[in-house]
């Protein structure tokens, strides 16, 4: 008996080449957007771990003991007179002029980034609790938030009144990615380098969070004491992690 084997001819219509062009094309550029993604993922590693390494370089070559004053020579105060005797006769008075303030520029090592844009590390900040140890810089741009923490706004460094300091939370190891983590009590050291106040200790009485444009955090009103202010995004980006600390009595 013979048998008739009859297979269904398989009919492409136009219709069907149609969406298998379509699902090529969706492949492709999804492949093509996971591969941009991939390489901007790469490119903002790369450009944060260059960075860390541009701020531990200006760490390495701050040099505390140089800005340090010396206690042993007379200090005058600002507008006083230096007078300069005859060294053969004591009372008579040859030369005399008033001593300005010392201009603080003399301390000041500039820096220069790719862009041309001028800067200069006015402290130094080390935070025990979370092993974060950065210079500060003296102001805030989005250019410099990439090279290291940034003065954003209040008092010169360890001076009575609010030296509120910026910095990126990239929720790794680097700048103020633990600043969410730390907790009442615990210390934070400001090593001033371009003036003569030394290295304060403050200790945390407070943290919270607060909306992007709330900036009451920066009030200057401190009661006559010294106060920080660290400020950094939440893990989300979305709201800003406030952390205050006051000059440890």
């Amino acid at each position: 008996m013979n048998q008739i084997l009859v297979s269904e001819k398989l009919y492409i219509t136009p219709e069907l080449k149609r969406k298998k062009r379509m699902y090529k094309i969706d492949f492709f550029i999804s492949v093509f957007l996971v591969c941009i993604l991939f390489s901007y993922y790469i490119y903002a590693e790369y450009d944060k771990n260059k960075n860390e390494a541009i701020s531990q370089e200006i760490l390495s070559n701050l040099s505390f003991e140089d800005k340090v004053a010396d206690d042993t020579t007379i200090k005058f105060a600002n507008n006083s007179i230096v007078v300069i005797l005859n060294t053969e006769d004591p009372f008579e008075v040859i030369y005399s002029k008033p001593v300005e303030e010392q201009n603080k520029e003399d301390n000041i090592e500039w820096l220069e980034t790719s862009a041309g844009t001028r800067y200069y590390a006015e402290a130094k900040i080390n935070i025990p609790s979370i092993n974060c140890t950065y210079p500060i810089l003296n102001e805030t741009t989005d250019e410099l938030l990439k090279i290291s923490p940034c003065k954003f706004w209040g008092c010169d460094v360890n001076q009575v009144g609010n030296y509120c300091i910026v910095g990126h939370n990239y929720r790794s190891d680097k700048f103020f990615s633990h600043v969410p983590k730390m907790n009442i009590g615990d210390a934070i050291e400001i090593t001033d380098m371009i003036g003569n106040t030394g290295t304060v200790t403050y200790k945390v009485y407070d943290k919270y969070v607060v909306e992007p444009d709330d900036t009451d955090c920066t009030t200057q009103r401190t009661n006559g004491l010294k106060e920080i202010t660290l400020i950094t995004c939440t893990d989300d980006s979305k709201q800003r992690v406030i952390v205050k600390a006051r000059e440890e009595q």
